[in-house]
């Protein structure tokens, strides 16, 4: 394993142990619903995402920490890496496009106002592209 796969898994990891704890009702970083919505979708009004939307971006998380693990496995000298190296593909352009999206879409002006419009451009979006990278740098090469 990689150095690089070890820090793109393990932040993969604690991501989706993240939206799982909101999904069973856990408000950090906020104190409560409305304060969490704020800050981590910028949403003013309405409910906080519910369970099944958190457990499946948990579960999409958790997915991808395992196309990592695959990329580190005997499955890279099958007939089978190519599934590897097509989610890192996807995976790529999945957290690149919403590592950039921030500045140079209007995509979140929706949340102008709220503390996600700022820390989506300080951290979320950095974080985003940061996996992009970590991704790309640690993207599978046949017979490696």
């Amino acid at each position: 394993m990689s150095l690089t796969g070890g820090l793109v898994i393990a932040t993969f990891l604690a991501l989706g142990a993240l939206h799982f704890y909101w999904g069973l009702g856990g408000r950090w970083p906020g104190h409560d619903e409305d304060s969490l919505r704020l800050l981590v979708s910028g949403v003013k009004s309405g409910p906080m995402y519910g369970f099944w939307a958190c457990a499946m971006v948990a579960g999409a998380l958790a997915a991808a920490a395992g196309v990592v693990v695959a990329r580190h496995s005997a499955i890279m000298s099958s007939g089978f890496a190519w599934i590897v190296i097509a989610g890192y593909v996807v995976l790529i352009l999945v957290f690149a496009l919403r590592g950039l999206a921030p500045y140079v879409t209007p995509i979140f002006e929706y949340a102008r106002g709220a503390p996600f419009f700022e820390l989506n451009r300080l951290y979320y979006a950095p974080l985003c592209l940061l996996i992009a990278a970590g991704l790309a740098f640690d993207f599978p090469k046949f017979g490696n």
